[in-house]
C-alpha cells in the first residue's frame, strides 16, 4: 500500500467519508485521551519506578504508535496545524525514550531491562517495534520531518544486529508478527535494503527446525500453531492460529514477494488466502472463529453466536487482500476486500466514533447477550482495536482505488475524486446502496481506466459517452486505454437486488439457514426494528419480496429491507421443555446493514435466518 496516494484519493461518499471525518474529530482525540488516562503516554517519560501505578505493559507502545500513525495519515488527507503540532509533541515524547543503542520499548527499559529479547515468542517487543516503524514512515510522508524516521532506522539497525543467521545472532523471530511489513515500508522510504533482507529473514526463518521458540524459550510445541511457528510458511496449507498475527504475517510475506519477485512466497500466501476465504471466513468478512486463542479453528468451523471475529482481524484481512490485489490485479481479491470493508470492517466502531467492538458475532440472542456482552465499549485493557481504527479509517480511499500515471484502477466505486498531475477523475453515485455509478474525466490524459465488475453482480451495463460499451473484461475489470478528454463519462450500472445467500452445507451453524445480502452489504435483524419477536426463531420465505425503505435512526441514505416472514413471539416463563410445538405467527420484519447494528442502543441481533417457510 502506497500511503502517498492518500493525498490523491479523496472520498466523497455517504458511508466511508463520514467515518474519516468522525475519526479526525472524535476517534483520534478519544484514543489520545485514553492513552493519557491509562499511563500509556506517560510511560515514554521513563519515570516509572517499581511500586508505582500504571506499570508499562508489554504492548502499550503499539497502541500509542497506531494513534500516531492515524494522526499522520489524517494529515495526509487534509493538513491541520493544530493536529500536526500535537503529533510533533507526541513524536518528540516517543523518541525521548530511545536508548543509546537504538532500542525503544517502555516496558523492558523500565520494568525488566535484563530481559530484553529474551522471550520474543510472547513479549511483543518486535510487534511494538513494527508499529513504531509504521508510524514513523507515515509521519515522514505526512510532514517531511525525519526525526522519527531516523530514530526508527536506528532501531531497525539495532534489531538487525540482534537477529539473523550470522554467528553470534539470535535466530529468532516475532511471536506476534507485524514488524515484517513495517520493515518493508521502512526499506522503501529509507532506501536501505537491509531492512528488506531482515523482513525476508523473519518470514523464512519462522517455524524452521530446530524451532527457536522450543529450543531457546521453552515454548511447548502445541502452542506453536497459535503463532504460525509450527512449520515454515512455505509448508503451511491452512490459515492457523491467532487470526490477527496470521494476517500481518501473510501481508508481510506478500510485501516481500512483491519487492523480491519471490515466487515461492507468492504461491504460499496465495494458497493461504484461498483457504481463508473459501473455508474459514464469515459472510461478513470476519475471521478468527474461536474465542480461545483468538484464532482460526477448522475448515467450516464458523459458529455465529460465539464468533470471535476480532475487529483487528478484519482490518488485517483488508491489508492482506489489498496486497494480493495489487500483486495480481485480479478482481477476486477486491471482492473480498469489499466484503470485509462494508461489513465486519466497519461494524467494530460506532457511528459516533467513540465506542468499539473487540468481537463481532453474527448472532446475539437473549441467552447469549449477557455472557458475551456484545456492547461497544469505550476502551479495553487490550485496546488494539480502538487504536487500529485510528490508522485504518484515514486509509479507506486506498482500498477503493489505485492510481498511477499510466492506469487508474477503481476497485470499489465509492464516490471519490482522484487527482494526479497527469489526470483528474470523479466517481459519483450512492454506492454501496445504489448500483448506478458515473465516472467523469475532469482533466484528461492518456491512461488506462479500469472498473471492477463485482463478483456479486449478475446484470450490468457499461456506457461510454452515451454509447454502450461491449469491451471485454480482463481479470474482472472493464478496461479502456485512450487519450481521455475532459467531459468524457462512463456510466456503470449494476443491478443491485436483495437476495438470500446460503452457506456451504459443511458449515453446521448455518444448516437450513440463509443470510440476506444486497450488493456488497450483508443485512441482519435487530430487535430495535423487530420488537416482540425472538429473532433466532425467524423464518424467511425461500423467495421473499423485499421492500426497500429508509432505515430509521441510521445515516441518511441507509436502506432497510422489509419482508414478510414468521417468528415466535417473545415469551415470559413457562416450562423449560414441553410437548407443545412453538407457535409461529406472521411477522413483518425489517433488516438493516450488519455494519450498522447496535448504533441505536443494546439489542439482540440475527444474521443467518431459518430459510424456507413450510
Amino acid at each position: 500500500m502506497d500511503d502517498s496516494m492518500l493525498k490523491k484519493i479523496r472520498l466523497r461518499d455517504g458511508v466511508l467519508a463520514p467515518r474519516q471525518k468522525i475519526n479526525r474529530e472524535v476517534t483520534i482525540p478519544t484514543c489520545i485521551q485514553r492513552c493519557e488516562e491509562t499511563g500509556r503516554l506517560k510511560a515514554f517519560k521513563l519515570e516509572w519506578k517499581t511500586g508505582d501505578p500504571d506499570e508499562p505493559h508489554i504492548f502499550w507502545d503499539s497502541d500509542v504508535a497506531k494513534v500516531l500513525e492515524g494522526m499522520a495519515a489524517t494529515l495526509m488527507l487534509e493538513p491541520e496545524p493544530a493536529l500536526e503540532k500535537r503529533l510533533d509533541e507526541l513524536v518528540k515524547l516517543v523518541i525521548s525514550a530511545q536508548q543509546p543503542d537504538g532500542y525503544l520499548n517502555t516496558h523492558f527499559t523500565q520494568v525488566e531491562p535484563e530481559k530484553r529479547w529474551s522471550h520474543v515468542s510472547g513479549m511483543h517487543e518486535l510487534y511494538n517495534a513494527g508499529h513504531l516503524m509504521e508510524a514513523a514512515v507515515a509521519y515522514f510522508q505526512a510532514t517531511g520531518k525525519r526525526n522519527f524516521l531516523d530514530a526508527m532506522c536506528r532501531y531497525a539497525d539495532h534489531i538487525g544486529s540482534v537477529f539473523g543467521r550470522e554467528p553470534g545472532k539470535k535466530r529468532g523471530y516475532p511471536g506476534h508478527e507485524e514488524v515484517e511489513l513495517a520493515l518493508i515500508k521502512l526499506a522503501t522510504v529509507s532506501g536501505n535494503k537491509r531492512y528488506l533482507e531482515l523482513a525476508d529473514y523473519f518470514i523464512r526463518e519462522r517455524g524452521r527446525e530446530p524451532n527457536y521458540f522450543v529450543e531457546h524459550e521453552n515454548s511447548p510445541r502445541k502452542t506453536l500453531i497459535r503463532v504460525q511457528a509450527h512449520k515454515p510458511l512455505l509448508e503451511q496449507t491452512e490459515a492457523d492460529g491467532h487470526a490477527v498475527r496470521a494476517m500481518y504475517f501473510f501481508a508481510g510475506a506478500a510485501d516481500v514477494a512483491r519487492e523480491t519477485g519471490a515466487k515461492d512466497l507468492f504461491q504460499a500466501v496465495e494458497r493461504l488466502f484461498r483457504n481463508v476465504v473459501e473455508k474459514r471466513m464469515y459472510i461478513t468478512g470476519g475471521i478468527g472463529s474461536a474465542t480461545v486463542g483468538e484464532r482460526f479453528s477448522v475448515d467450516y468451523g464458523l459458529p455465529n453466536d460465539t464468533a470471535y471475529t476480532e475487529s483487528c482481524a478484519a482490518i488485517g484481512l483488508t491489508l492482506f487482500a489489498k496486497r494480493m490485489l495489487d500483486l495480481t490485479g485480479k478482481a477476486g481479491y477486491a471482492d473480498v476486500l469489499e466484503q470485509v470493508l462494508y461489513n465486519n470492517g466497519l461494524s467494530g466502531i460506532s457511528l459516533a466514533g467513540d465506542t468499539f467492538f473487540y468481537c463481532n458475532p453474527l448472532e446475539v440472542t437473549i441467552a447469549t447477550f449477557e455472557p458475551t456482552s456484545p456492547v461497544r465499549e469505550k476502551w479495553f485493557g487490550c485496546s488494539c482495536c480502538p487504536t487500529n481504527y485510528c490508522r485504518f479509517l484515514p486509509r479507506l480511499g486506498l482500498f477503493c482505488a489505485d492510481a498511477t500515471p499510466e492506469k487508474l484502477r477503481i476497485d470499489i466505486p465509492a464516490a471519490m475524486k482522484v487527482s494526479l498531475p497527469e489526470y483528474e477523475v470523479e466517481v459519483k453515485g450512492q454506492y454501496p446502496y445504489d448500483g448506478r455509478i458515473a465516472v467523469r474525466i475532469v482533466r484528461g490524459g492518456k491512461f488506462t481506466l479500469a472498473l471492477r465488475l463485482p463478483g456479486w453482480c449478475r446484470n450490468y451495463r457499461f456506457e461510454m459517452n452515451g454509447k454502450r460499451s461491449d469491451a471485454s473484461l480482463e481479470n474482472g475489470y472493464w478496461q479502456c486505454r485512450r487519450n481521455w478528454q475532459a467531459g468524457d463519462e462512463i456510466l456503470f450500472t449494476m443491478e443491485m437486488i436483495p437476495e438470500l445467500i446460503y452457506a456451504n452445507p459443511n458449515v453446521p451453524a448455518d444448516a437450513g439457514k440463509a443470510a440476506v445480502r444486497r450488493g456488497p452489504v450483508v443485512y441482519c435483524l435487530e430487535s430495535v426494528d423487530n420488537p416482540g419477536f425472538l429473532l433466532h426463531t425467524v423464518r424467511i420465505p425461500a423467495h421473499p419480496t423485499f421492500q426497500e425503505r429508509p432505515a430509521d435512526g441510521l445515516p441518511e441514505g441507509t436502506l432497510a429491507l422489509h419482508f414478510h416472514g414468521e417468528a415466535v413471539r417473545t415469551v415470559s416463563g413457562g416450562p423449560l421443555y414441553s410437548a407443545n410445538a412453538p407457535e409461529y405467527v406472521p411477522a413483518e420484519l425489517c433488516a438493516i446493514p450488519y455494519m450498522l447494528w447496535q448504533n441505536r442502543g443494546p439489542a439482540t441481533m440475527q444474521t443467518f435466518l431459518l430459510a424456507g417457510l413450510p
